[in-house]
This record gives structure tokens, C-alpha cells and sequence, in this order.
């Protein structure tokens, strides 16, 4: 092993007086047994005329110093200062495989996020990733940084969990779209009592939550979670229709539809009815609810989960569910958080809710 001060960063004066006194030096101390014992040790302080004792009383009385692991064994000590929010971009490129894959999490752009990358490689003093055509792969240098990194945000996540913990109530934050979000808010009764010592909140999007950095507890999503650190269970299958108002009047009589704007234009549904009916869309909506209520007043027929056209009385299915838009739904919590019992209770509860409600959402009742 090879051991190398950043010399410069070192003041002369300092170096000098640390040499007048060496029977100071800590050398009986385990924590330093070790770099008295290697060949080839502080070479640039030898050169400086100092003994190896006056080098490990340096080393061990500089905290500004850390070490830093580098390639086959070899470490240096050189001044850090990483940023927990660099680390986190880190972790999520590590995790994810690449610039892409990573750029859902970070919501950055692959560019951006390859300037951080090298910004951080330069920081450390060698290469974290290896760079290939199908992803990106740790170096043997960002694999020890993986590990670290996942002791600092281990770090974090338990200061998150103090500040919580310091208020009355654990408060327990669930994500899902905005048709999922409503049905569970208006059975909120079945998830959530009073008595409970908790407080829950709906975090209510289209976009998917980062579960990983603690921005939701539990998320209600339509496929299997695939990053290593979320943990999913199946609640069963959600099925979608074309739905239409009660009325045959305006856009509904004409045979037009309804689409969807805005962030809404992301889904499935919204891309179906675009690939298939675009031509014929008449009205837009830029959200969810702004669409019912336009087929329920005659502008259109559009595409709604079974569980709410179905559900609501001013509605009326008039076909069978579209088989190829039929999708799973999984109830997701943090690999750690999911043995927390706040959060295991909310989602057992949640969980049950929907399995019980199964001929519902997956389309299986009469069409009215």
C-alpha cells in the first residue's frame, strides 16, 4: 500500500514544529499501527527530513485530512468536501445503471448529470464508472463509494426519521395518481383511524414519486418496481373503458371524444385514445377530473379506469374493458421502511382495500 499526502496543503511552519517533538506522537495507538508498518510510508515526508513517528503525529492530529481509497489498494489523503446532494445523483446512476435510466429519479438531463458524474470522479481522483454502450458499470473505486454513500444516506434517511419522530404523530406519506388517490381518500375510513397515532398525507401526481429519497412512504403504481432498494406487492389489475355521458348530446352524439393535455397526456389511456381516436378528439382537458366532468356533460366519450366510470352515476360504459390497456397495480415502500409498522399498517391496510374491491377495478361489474 501506497500512502501520499497532498503536500501543499500542508504548512511549512507546522511541519517543522511537529518534528521538534516526536516522542508525542501517538505511536502506541492501534489506529495507526498500521501505516508505521508499511513500506514506502509518507515518502513525501521523508523527503522533507521528518521521522515516521512526527509523520504519524501529523496524520493523526489533522482532521481536515480523510482518507481516500484509489485503484488496486492504493489511497491517498487529499482535503474533501462532498456534497450530499452530489452523492445522491451518484447513488442514483450507480443504482439505475446510466445517465438515462437515472434521469426519471434526478429529473435532471443525461448531460447534466454526466457533468456532476465527472465533476465527483475529478473531486475523488479516479474514474467511478466504466463507460459502455449499454449502461454504465462501477470501477472497483465507485464500488467502495457505493458502499459509503449508502452509510451517508443510511445516515440521513435515520435524521429524516428523528425530525418525524419528534412530532405528535408519525406522519406517513402515500403517492398514486390522481384516480387511485381519490378512491383511497374517499375510503379513508378503511385505512386510517384516529386511534392510529399516525397522520397520513396524499401525495397526489402523475409522475412517479422517488420513493428511495423519502418523498412518499407507499406507492400505489401500475407495474413492479424494479430499482433494488423498493419492495412491491401485487393488489391485483386495474382495467380501462371507453366511457360516455348519460346524454347523447353535443360532442357524444357526434361520435367525438374527449383527450387529455398537459401532464395527463403522459398516461396510457391518453396515449391509446391519441394513437386510435386522435382524429376525432374535439375537447382536451389538462387533468383527469376536468375530462369527467366534460364527458359527463355530453362534450365527448373518453377512456376511464372501470373503477371510476363505473362508479360514477353519470356515466356509462359503452364497451368491454380494452384488454391490451389492462395493468397491474402494486402497493411500493422502501426496502427499510417496510418492516416500520406506521408505515407496514397503512400498507396492509391499503393493500386489502383494493384487493376487496377487485371486481370493481378490474371491470366486472354489469354495464349500466
Amino acid at each position: 500500500m501506497i500512502v501520499s499526502f497532498g503536500a501543499r496543503n500542508i504548512p511549512r511552519a507546522w511541519l517543522i514544529e511537529s518534528a521538534k517533538h516526536p516522542r508525542q506522537a501517538p505511536a502506541r495507538s492501534k489506529g495507526l499501527r498500521w501505516l508505521l508498518g508499511q513500506p514506502r510510508r509518507f515518502s513525501l515526508f521523508r523527503q522533507a527530513g521528518l521521522s515516521n513517528t512526527s509523520n504519524a503525529r501529523i496524520l493523526a492530529c489533522d482532521a481536515r485530512f480523510a482518507l481516500q481509497p484509489r485503484s488496486q489498494g492504493v489511497f491517498h489523503f487529499c482535503k474533501m468536501d462532498i456534497g450530499w446532494d452530489d452523492l445522491r445523483l451518484f447513488l442514483d446512476v450507480a443504482r439505475l445503471g446510466g445517465l438515462s435510466a437515472a434521469t426519471a429519479t434526478t429529473r435532471l438531463s443525461a448531460a447534466t448529470l454526466g457533468r456532476r458524474v465527472t465533476a465527483l470522479e475529478k473531486q475523488i481522483g479516479e474514474p467511478l464508472f466504466v463507460r459502455q454502450q449499454t449502461g454504465y458499470r462501477l470501477t472497483p473505486v465507485g464500488e467502495e463509494l457505493l458502499r459509503r454513500a449508502e452509510d451517508v444516506e443510511a445516515a440521513m434517511q435515520s435524521l429524516t426519521r428523528w425530525r418525524e419522530g419528534s412530532l405528535p404523530d408519525r406522519i406517513v406519506r402515500v403517492s398514486a395518481g390522481p384516480w387511485t388517490s381519490a378512491f383511497v381518500c374517499a375510503h379513508i375510513g378503511d385505512i386510517w383511524t384516529v386511534d392510529d397515532g399516525i397522520r397520513v398525507e396524499f401525495v397526489t401526481t402523475t409522475d412517479r414519486v422517488d420513493i428511495g429519497r423519502r418523498a412518499a412512504d407507499i406507492g400505489i403504481r401500475s407495474e413492479r418496481p424494479t430499482e433494488q432498494w423498493l419492495a412491491g406487492r401485487q393488489s391485483g389489475k386495474v382495467a380501462h373503458a371507453i366511457y360516455s355521458g348519460r346524454q347523447l348530446i353535443n360532442g357524444i352524439a357526434a361520435g367525438l371524444f374527449v383527450g387529455v393535455t398537459g401532464e395527463g397526456a403522459n398516461i396510457a389511456s391518453a396515449r391509446w385514445l391519441q394513437a386510435h381516436h386522435g382524429d376525432r378528439i374535439a375537447v382536451r382537458g389538462n387533468n383527469s377530473h376536468s375530462v369527467r366532468e366534460l364527458v359527463a356533460a355530453g362534450a365527448g366519450l373518453s377512456i376511464f379506469p372501470c373503477f371510476v366510470g363505473d362508479s360514477d352515476p353519470r356515466l356509462v360504459r359503452v364497451a368491454q374493458p380494452i384488454a391490451e390497456l389492462e395493468t397491474d397495480q402494486w402497493i411500493v415502500t422502501h426496502h427499510e421502511e417496510r418492516h416500520s409498522p406506521p408505515v407496514r399498517k397503512v400498507a396492509d391496510r391499503i393493500t386489502a382495500l383494493m384487493r376487496a374491491h377487485q371486481p370493481l377495478f378490474r371491470g366486472k361489474t354489469p354495464i349500466r
